[in-house]
C-alpha cells in the first residue's frame, strides 16, 4: 500500500507492517508504544509498526543516513538565493529532525507518493519556479510537474526518464553546480546572439553596398567571406569558454 505499508496473510494470520497512517486507518491503538515511537522520531528514525490480527506487537525504526555533504549543498543553494523545501512521506518529527541537521527550514512531511506532485503544484501556484530533486519511483510525478526535474544518477530508471537533468554522480553538490552551469550557458548564448546580431546588422548593409551609395568603396567578396568566418570563429571561441567551467566541491 504505497505511502502506508504492507499487508499479508500467512498461516491464517493477518499481518500489517506500516506507518502511523496505516495504523490509524485500521483503527489500531498505538498508545502503549507512543513514547518509544516519539523517542525514535526525535532521533531522526522512522517508526513502523507491526500487528498480528490487528493486535499491536512491535515497532521497527529505520533511518536514512544523511549524506556527508548534504548540509554544505543546502547552504550553497541558499547562498544562491534559492529556497529549499523538503518533501517527504516520513512523519513530521523525523522529518524536522533531519531538516534541522541539514539546515532546511521548510518541511512538507507525511506526504503520500501520489500527493508529491500536488505539493509542487501548490508552490507553483504561489508564483515560484520549482526545481524538484529526486531519485525514486515515488518522485517521478513530482519531477514531471516541476519546472525543472533533477534526478540523481544512481536513482531509479523511472525517475531518470522523468527528469530534465540527470546528475551522473551521487553528489548533492552537483545540484548547485548544474544551476551554475545552466546560468553560464544562458549567459554565453545571450553574448553570442548579441555579437552575431550586431555584427550582421552592421556587416550586411555594408556588403550590400551601403557605403557605395555615399561615395565609398564596394566591399570585396573575399573580405566579406573573411569577416563572416571571423564572426563564426568568435562565437565558437566564446562558447568553448564553457569547457573551463568548474563545478562546486
Amino acid at each position: 500500500m504505497p505511502g502506508y505499508g504492507i499487508e499479508v496473510e500467512m498461516n491464517g494470520m493477518k499481518i500489517l507492517l506500516g506507518n502511523k497512517k496505516l495504523m490509524d486507518d485500521r483503527q489500531i491503538s498505538l498508545m502503549e508504544l507512543e513514547n518509544k515511537s516519539n523517542d525514535f522520531a526525535s532521533q531522526g528514525k522512522t517508526p513502523m509498526y507491526i500487528t498480528f490480527n490487528n493486535n499491536l506487537s512491535g515497532i521497527i525504526a529505520v533511518a536514512d543516513v544523511v549524506k556527508e555533504n548534504s548540509r554544505k549543498a543546502i547552504e550553497k543553494l541558499q547562498s544562491m538565493g534559492i529556497e529549499v523545501f523538503m518533501i517527504t512521506g516520513d512523519n513530521r518529527k523525523t522529518s524536522e529532525f533531519i531538516a534541522l541537521q541539514v539546515g532546511i527550514s521548510h518541511v512538507l512531511a507525511e506526504v503520500l507518493p501520489q500527493d508529491k506532485s500536488n505539493e509542487v503544484k501548490k508552490l507553483q501556484n504561489e508564483g515560484k519556479k520549482v526545481a524538484m530533486v529526486g531519485d525514486g519511483i515515488n518522485d517521478a510525478p513530482a519531477l514531471v510537474q516541476a519546472d525543472i526535474g533533477i534526478a540523481i544518477g544512481s536513482g531509479t530508471d523511472v525517475a531518470i526518464e522523468s527528469a530534465g537533468i540527470v546528475l551522473m554522480r551521487n553528489d548533492l553538490m552537483d545540484v548547485s553546480s548544474a544551476i551554475k552551469l545552466s546560468k553560464s550557458t544562458i549567459r554565453n548564448v545571450k553574448q553570442n546572439l548579441t555579437w552575431a546580431f550586431g555584427y550582421n546588422i552592421i556587416g550586411i548593409p555594408i556588403a550590400a553596398g551601403l557605403l557605395h551609395l555615399f561615395g565609398g568603396p564596394l566591399l570585396n567578396p573575399m573580405i566579406a567571406a573573411a569577416a563572416m568566418s571571423l564572426s563564426s570563429v568568435s562565437v565558437v571561441s566564446n562558447a568553448l569558454r564553457l569547457k573551463k567551467f568548474k563545478p562546486y566541491k
